[in-house]
């Protein structure tokens, strides 16, 4: 990947999900460090989006192109695509019954590990990094020995896929409704963690609706999908313009 070259490159990507056309047309570029919102109503394709990337058998991508870090990413499988960096959040984190959740971390972070050409990580070592980075979430050290969300309510859910991404490092990470059921205390550590994942370099689409957030984080764009496409793009001022009149605001102005 040339040094100018953005870290994610989509051209006129479309998705079907069964026998519906959800995204029609997406063009979008997300420089290495970049941080981008992504907004829309319900039904618009924000999650869509995101599982077409990480490369869910359910979501079929139809045409158009996407690459990452200068691969062609259609053409990797989803663990590849992982290896590869690209990291993406549950809107509804599923359960995994029977899997520790230290030992699904950890298995995950080798894998990644070996693809960078890093040695793996021991149980002992692994554990050590992982207790110091659940305790700086506000993350009980006992949910790391319990079943991957086996009965985690759903601020404690959301905390978890916070924990995979600072573990894992990804060069990439959309982030879907990651601030959803989380407190107070839930959404600052979710700030300081973009921010120094940003500062190190790695790039993220964060969905989500909530103003305080989208302030706290400082988006470098503001992106609206409706329709299957990217309707408009802006700042701060789109999010406070959306907050304050909703997507009512679309119709209004096609009335206009």
């Amino acid at each position: 990947m040339s040094q100018d070259a953005p870290l994610l490159q989509l051209r006129e990507l479309r998705v079907d999900v069964a026998d519906r056309h959800v995204l029609k047309s997406v063009t979008l570029d997300v420089p290495a460090g970049a941080l981008l919102v992504l907004m829309g109503a319900n039904g618009s394709g924000k999650s869509t989006l995101g599982m077409a990337l990480a490369g869910h058998p359910r979501y079929r991508v139809a045409g158009g192109s996407a690459r990452f870090a200068g691969q062609d990413l259609l053409a990797l499988t989803p663990e590849a695509r992982a290896r590869a960096g690209l990291f993406v959040s549950f809107q509804a984190p599923p359960e995994i019954p029977g899997v520790k959740n230290n030992l699904f971390v950890r298995t995950a972070l080798n894998a990644v590990r070996e693809a960078r050409g890093e040695a793996p990580l021991d149980a002992f070592d692994f554990l050590a990094d992982a207790r110091a980075t659940a305790k700086r979430l506000g993350m009980p050290e006992a949910m790391l020995g319990r079943p991957v969300n086996d009965g985690f309510s759903g601020g404690e859910r959301k905390r978890n896929e916070l924990l995979q991404l600072a573990l894992l490092r990804p060069r990439l990470a959309v982030l879907d409704e990651v601030d959803s059921g989380m407190d107070v205390d839930g959404a600052r550590a979710l700030v300081e963690l973009v921010r120094e994942r940003r500062a190190q370099g790695a790039a993220f689409i964060v969905v989500t609706h909530y103003q305080q957030l989208i302030e706290q984080l400082q988006p470098d764009a503001v992106l609206r999908l409706a329709e299957g496409c990217i309707a408009e793009s802006g700042g701060l001022a789109l999010a406070a313009d959306i907050a304050r009149r909703g997507f009512a605001r679309e119709a209004a102005a096609q009335e206009a």
